[in-house]
């Protein structure tokens, strides 16, 4: 019997019949999976992935190189068929690579009011909580949630080697922490997390601070509401390596928007502002996202959200004219009371077709609606609508 990874097996695709158009000639083998991994046709791409790994490290090997395809689909598809294998090279390509573009951002479960999201994974690495009497094992493929034995964790023998940290602060705890031991951190979480805590309860602690102490993060995000507490020491900084900036709150007032928007930072891909309710110190306005939309404040951004609004229908009417949508590859509009309006002013935007996703899930739209954004040339996420007539932001108290 022969081993011929190019002679076509059981499981290879035969190519042919109706759209998209191909040959109609079997591919088989891994040269076949390879001509279906170079169609201009993404869902043949994504169809192909499934087989590669029939054809071991070759194989494997293809599909990691699709992580950096032209098409989100493919490389959403790449990922998810590599993100639970145990191969040394995978796990290495894995946690550099950025996830924060991917559903696992996007598609988080909500517990409407309260500090709730927990995470599986953070920063591409497994999420398991410190136990000082178990230790730090396997450094570089966890990320650690840390509490109130910050004293016992700093002494860890390999804590420099840790790369991700979620730490469960409140108030100004996360000044313990010392940036010269932690100096490798990537990636840090900030607030409340996995207790029945209301988002109102708690305040969002000066990101500038955060970051001028942690000079190599990538990843920050961070919880919290009570507009009330201004950030009195904030520094308007360059940060060279931000890549994700997260802030989920219930309320994020227009001073705060203005100092966050004050930083200097090149890298910066991913921005995330829950906006909340005035009702909790979400007091800002269209105008002071102004400079977010020229397109020069983060000119690397290709993830925009601006979540959980209650003046998403002026942020979509602006943005279709903004510069910005000309850049930006995933534009996120949920939690918020985006209705009908805004979305019409999304579907009469040519610009959005060339969107990789649009996120308008928990919004205020009709199902007519929905079923409009759906024909657009993009992935529309609109799942668990609000009733139309309701016009709220999901996350406040």
């Amino acid at each position: 019997m022969t081993n011929n990874q190019n002679q076509p097996r059981e499981f290879d695709a035969v190519l042919g019949g109706e759209a998209p158009p191909t040959t109609d000639a079997v591919l088989g083998g891994v040269e076949g999976v390879k001509k279906r991994l170079a169609s201009p046709y993404a869902e043949i791409r994504v169809a192909a992935l499934q087989d590669a790994l029939n054809y071991q490290t070759e194989g494997l090997n293809l599909v990691i190189h699709s992580l950096h395809d032209c098409s989100r689909k493919v490389r959403q598809s790449a990922y998810n068929l590599l993100r639970d294998r145990i191969e040394p090279q995978v796990k290495q390509v894995l946690q550099e690579y950025k996830y924060w573009d991917l559903f696992e951002r996007i598609d988080e479960p909500l517990n409407q009011g309260y500090i709730y999201n927990t995470f599986n994974q953070f920063y591409n690495r497994q999420v398991e909580s410190y136990d000082p009497k178990i230790g730090l094992q396997n450094t570089a493929e966890k990320a650690y949630v840390l509490d109130d034995n910050v004293t016992t964790f700093l002494r860890e023998p390999d804590v420099n080697k840790v790369k991700a940290l979620i730490f469960r602060g409140y108030y100004d705890l996360w000044r313990i922490l010392s940036p010269d031991i932690l100096k490798n951190i990537k990636a840090l979480f900030y607030g409340p997390y996995d207790i029945d805590y209301q988002i109102s309860w708690t305040y969002i602690e000066d990101i500038s601070l955060i970051l001028e102490g942690f000079p190599n993060l990538e990843m920050l995000l961070v919880r919290g509401g009570d507009n009330s507490c201004p950030w009195e020491k904030f520094i308007s900084l360059r940060h060279e390596n931000l890549k994700a900036l997260i802030v989920e709150t219930g309320g994020l007032g227009r001073d705060k928007i203005a100092q966050i928007l004050s930083l200097e930072l090149p890298a910066l891909e991913h921005l995330e502002l829950w906006l909340g309710s005035d009702e909790y110190g979400g007091n800002s306005s269209i105008d002071n996202l102004m400079p977010i939309f020229s397109g020069n404040l983060f000119p690397k951004l290709t993830y925009l959200g601006l979540r959980n609004s209650e003046y998403a229908n002026n942020i979509a009417a602006t943005i279709v004219n903004s510069s910005v949508i000309n850049t930006i590859k995933v534009l996120d509009l949920s939690l918020g009371d985006l209705g009908d309006e805004g979305a019409e002013a999304l579907l009469n935007c040519p610009a959005v077709n060339q969107l990789d996703i649009l996120n308008v899930s928990n919004s205020c739209l009709t199902e007519e609606m929905v079923e409009r954004l759906k024909l657009l040339d993009v992935e529309v996420i609109a799942d668990t609508e609000k009733e139309p007539g309701d016009r709220y932001c999901s996350v406040s108290e």
